[in-house]
This record gives C-alpha cells, structure tokens and sequence, in this order.
C-alpha cells in the first residue's frame, strides 16, 4: 500500500512539473507581456533584487529551493545514481530541472510586472518603472 501511494506521488510530482514548465513556455498574454527569452533575461536582476531585499515578492525560503534544486543537479553525489539505472536515473533529474525551469519562467514573469509597476524614487522624486 505505501509503494502504490510513494509511486502516486512521484507521478504527481511530476505531472507538476511537466504542467508548470508547459505553462512558463507557451503562456500567451496580451500585447505587450514577457515572451520566455525576456523572462529568461530578467532573471540576473530579479536574482540581485531578491538578494537586496528590493523584491519582496521573493522569500529566503524560495530562493534557497531553487539553489537546493540547482545543487542537486550539478552534484556528484545523486539519489538515483544514473550509473546503475541509466534511464530512470535521468529521470530524477530531468524532473528536478523541469520544475526549476518552469519555478524561474513564472516567477521571472511575476518579477516583470511588479517592476512595471514598482515605483522609484529619483531625486526624491516618486516615479514609476515603465521600462
């Protein structure tokens, strides 16, 4: 009973990641709105805003998810070692990356519209970021 319900999970999990990956990519908005490629470019400044403080919209806990999930692709050292299991040791791993991939498309997205309409302060001026 517990191996049907940890292998309803893993399926789940990344039925999730496949979704949230396929949402980033093919996501269409109105005119005007990030494609991937300018979400893929935000990333470096949200990653310094986040760092910052600037963005609030970012957490501590966020962020170290991602660079959990970012280590544990480039590690050596993996839970299923793709040296013994080939394909479904791939697997792992290609579900890690989808997720993080589509976690950083969507939160990139959400990034770009909180800077359009973030406001700044220049010359003790209040303005609004329309770049």
């Amino acid at each position: 009973m517990a191996a049907a319900s940890a292998t309803a999970g893993r399926r789940a999990g990344r039925t999730a990641a496949f979704a949230t990956l396929f949402r980033a990519l093919t996501r269409r908005g109105r005119p005007g709105e990030p494609g991937p490629v300018e979400r893929f470019r935000a990333l470096p400044a949200m990653a310094g805003d986040a760092w910052r403080g600037t963005y609030p919209h970012l957490g501590k806990g966020r962020v170290a998810l991602f660079l959990m999930a970012l280590a544990y692709l480039v590690s050596p050292v993996d839970l299923v070692p793709e040296a013994f299991l080939t394909v479904f040791g791939l697997g792992d791993d290609a579900v890690v990356a989808m997720w993080l991939g589509g976690a950083l498309l969507v939160e990139a997205d959400r990034y770009l519209g909180w800077r359009r309409t973030a406001p700044v302060v220049v010359d003790g001026q209040v303005q609004v970021d329309r770049t």
